[in-house]
């Protein structure tokens, strides 16, 4: 699948420090490791759509953060992002509209790659489709299948097959991965893909591996599964195996992953492979609202990058409301803070375009910190406000406080400032 171009970075004096980043499923701050060698992340992508509202930019502007951070602190990266360009939601979708699944799918995943590239995010070394990994998803199902720790359920002529949760983990262990107890488990998979009631299970909560073919659906051959396709979650354990390796440095996503797919994805790893730790980090982005009520597709209150680009909003104003929002906290988008991104943005042109100012080294450094500190984005901007604020005498200054705007934070803002800035739909 084809990415986005990436936008240039430029080169900084020193050295960052890795950053520490807070674990959800430990429910600690940890500082990221490599897998020999590499920070090995996986971001989940979208189900191409109502792409792109603020939840998705917020999520990948924020490991966007991530990526920045550690490449400025001289740790190699290898990036994997999935798109989910096959699922329930996305056929559902297409049949509502009536149009065909792949056109759909091809035209959101193309206005989404425009609004990464508008928003200055790196793009992932590996952007990867669902629809062009089965080969992949399969090999891992098959392996899961001949360690005799799947199961079927058949419903008319279609067999379905599932994991058996209770032969991979002991009691409890899911409960306390996801920090939820039962019932709340139940009610969430229940909301978010999952079949709980379904009868004929072994267990409620066991997840789908690969949905048998139906009548009027898509299908793929699945070898010794039988025609049919994926379930939601094997597709990020297999395509984040591929492209990573058994193991990653860190699985992320936005807060609604944290169960089930974050923890399925990786027992269903812990299935294939027999290491019990798939991700040694997983992190989530919160959820971000609309005037204080929860942004959703199916409220229908989306705000979206492409709009915004659409009606003439600054891209690089559009990322700076994201970073004035820690990544674990959740909040809502108001005309208020676009209101307030646009004056920064126009200070720190304004400042940057300056005939001299204060030294860079200190304010360097506070951004460093800043994201070092569990990604302090809100932070690294106040360091930048006191900059633009300042006075100084050093002809040098404005252009280095610019390219470490641009280098660590994502802003561009001189030249190419507007470049990408209107969706081509």
């Amino acid at each position: 699948m084809k990415s986005w171009t990436a936008p240039a970075v430029p080169d900084l004096p020193g050295v960052g420090q890795v950053p520490v980043l807070y674990d959800t499923v430990r429910a600690s701050r940890e500082t990221v490791v490599t897998v020999d060698g590499v920070a090995r992340i996986y971001v989940c992508g979208v189900t191409p759509y109502d792409t792109t509202h603020m939840g998705h930019a917020a999520t990948y502007v924020t490991f966007d953060l991530l990526h920045r951070a550690l490449l400025d602190a001289d740790v190699p990266v290898r990036y994997v992002q999935n798109v989910t360009d096959i699922d329930d939601p996305l056929l559902e979708r297409a049949a509502r509209d009536g149009v065909d699944w792949q056109d759909l799918a091809a035209e959101q995943t193309s206005l989404f790659t425009e609004d990464m590239a508008a928003l200055r995010v790196v793009p992932p070394d590996a952007y990867v489709g669902v629809v062009e990994s089965m080969e992949q998803i399969v090999a891992v199902l098959a392996s899961i299948r001949d360690a005799g720790l799947a199961y079927t359920v058949a419903e008319g002529g279609a067999v379905d097959t599932y994991l058996d949760l209770a032969q991979v983990i002991a009691p409890g262990d899911l409960s306390r991965s996801c920090h939820l107890d039962h019932d709340t488990m139940l009610t969430l998979s229940g909301e978010r893909g999952g079949d709980p009631d379904r009868a004929g299970k072994r267990g409620p909560l066991d997840p789908m591996l690969w949905r048998g073919r139906r009548e009027g659906e898509p299908s793929w051959e699945g070898g010794p599964l039988g025609p049919g396709r994926p379930g939601w979650h094997i597709e990020c354990t297999a395509i984040a195996m591929h492209h990573l390796g058994e193991q990653v440095s860190v699985q992320a996503g936005g807060s609604d992953l944290a169960f089930p797919h974050h923890p399925m994805t990786a027992i269903q790893a812990l299935a294939a492979t027999g290491l019990e730790s798939f991700a040694h980090h997983t992190s989530h982005q919160a959820m971000v609202g609309l005037d204080g009520e929860k942004m959703s597709k199916s409220k229908g209150n989306l705000v979206r990058v492409s709009d915004l680009r659409r009606e003439g909003v600054d891209p690089m104003a559009v990322r700076l409301v994201l970073l004035d929002h820690h990544y674990r906290t959740e909040w809502s988008w108001t005309d208020e803070a676009m209101g307030v991104a646009d004056e920064r943005l126009r200070r720190w042109r304004s400042a940057t375009e300056r005939a001299a100012g204060p030294a860079v080294e200190e304010t360097l450094a506070a951004v460093r910190l800043a994201l070092a500190d569990d990604l302090d984005s809100a932070a690294a901007l106040r360091a930048v406000d006191r900059w633009c604020d300042a006075a100084g005498e050093d002809p040098a200054a404005p252009g280095a406080v610019a390219d470490l705007v641009d280098a660590l934070l994502g802003i561009r803002l001189h030249e190419d400032a507007d470049e990408a800035s209107q969706p081509s739909l």
